[in-house]
């Protein structure tokens, strides 16, 4: 089977479709042939060395696929060779090929392409997790999501308004914050020309957010907590501008906030089952129905890996990019 391999001593460390092992699945994995993954900024990560896999898990690149059961372990029941699936994985997804456990799998609507399928788990898992099960949202409560355009925040607006919670976002660029507002957000603010801590206490006459979603880290921490109102809620995903930062211990303890790490990687099987299961009960049928859909910012072949990192490191994404690993006639395609 060929699979993406980073060249780790080589400058750049570029990324190379190859040979490598076929996987081996167990009595409870099945063997999927991939058609489509996404990427994911942890991807970028352990490409640069700075993330490595859990334990056990594959050194392949990729946390998400879709594709067709090509063979099923012996205790595998509910599922058959040929059935279209997705799932959230580990490791592996850059690939020809993956073992998945059988408590992971999600039938694929349909409708829908695997492009699709593969661009939702990730991004729909860490937004329902952090914002539903961490973050304990209640309906009502208003949301502000960092990195609104990104794949987890257009999954983020997405859910949220079928919640019924007002949502603010912030964003890069005038097209993301237009497109954020048209998705369901009740404000987009662009942080490079405004401080959206100001104008969302503006806008909000001075009562702030129940619940931050962030990915930032240190160069917010101020900001963010000074939005929170009575027991707040601050949810990290991500450090993307470090890790360390003063804090007013003060503000925490006299309007009762709760600031959360929390990742989702490397959860056990048993956790990250329970989170699927407990997405799909409250929106798969939104997912089926079309009412929420995976936002797909473009699509390119699996050997074009290089060129897709450099877009997402870039910022030029508004959702996901997906990665077609089985041939579908297919050029490099960005979605308007």
């Amino acid at each position: 089977m060929k699979a993406i391999v980073v060249q780790s001593k080589q400058k750049g460390r570029p990324l190379v479709w190859q040979e490598v092992p076929a996987p081996v699945y167990s009595d409870d994995e099945v063997l999927v042939d991939i058609h489509a993954t996404a990427l994911n900024r942890a991807d970028l990560m352990q490409r640069a060395g700075n993330y490595p896999p859990p334990s056990g898990a594959s050194d392949i690149l990729g946390l998400e696929m879709a594709g067709q059961i090509s063979a099923v372990g012996e205790n595998v029941s509910g599922w058959q060779v040929g059935d279209r699936v997705c799932a959230l994985l580990p490791g592996g997804g850059y690939a020809e090929q993956v073992a998945a456990p059988q408590q992971m799998l999600m039938p694929i609507p349909a409708d829908w392409s695997y492009a699709q399928a593969a661009a939702m788990p990730e991004v729909f898992y860490t937004a329902f997790l952090n914002l539903f099960m961490e973050a304990n949202l209640k309906a009502g409560e208003r949301v502000l999501l960092h990195g609104g355009a990104s794949g987890v925040g257009t999954a983020a607006i997405q859910l949220l308004k079928e919640a019924g919670n007002p949502v603010y976002v912030t964003a890069g660029t005038d097209e993301k914050t237009a497109y954020c507002l048209e998705l369901g957000a009740k404000l987009a603010i662009n942080y490079k020309q405004e401080d959206f801590a100001e104008i969302i206490k503006a806008h909000t006459g001075g009562a702030g957010v129940d619940v931050i979603l962030d990915m930032v880290g240190a160069n917010y921490l101020k900001r963010n907590v000074g939005l929170l109102g009575l027991r707040g809620r601050l949810v990290f995903i991500a450090l993307l501008s470090g890790a360390k930062a003063e804090i007013d211990l003060g503000a925490l303890v006299g309007r009762r906030l709760r600031l959360t790490g929390s990742v989702l990687r490397s959860r056990s099987l048993a956790e990250k089952a329970a989170i699927k299961e407990a997405f799909m009960t409250r929106f798969w049928p939104l997912l089926e129905s079309g009412l929420i859909q995976p936002v797909i910012d473009s699509l390119y072949p699996i050997e074009q890996a290089n060129e897709a990192q450099q877009r997402m490191a870039e910022n030029r994404n508004i959702g996901k990019i997906v990665l077609q690993v089985r041939p579908v006639n297919l050029r490099f395609q960005i979605y308007d």
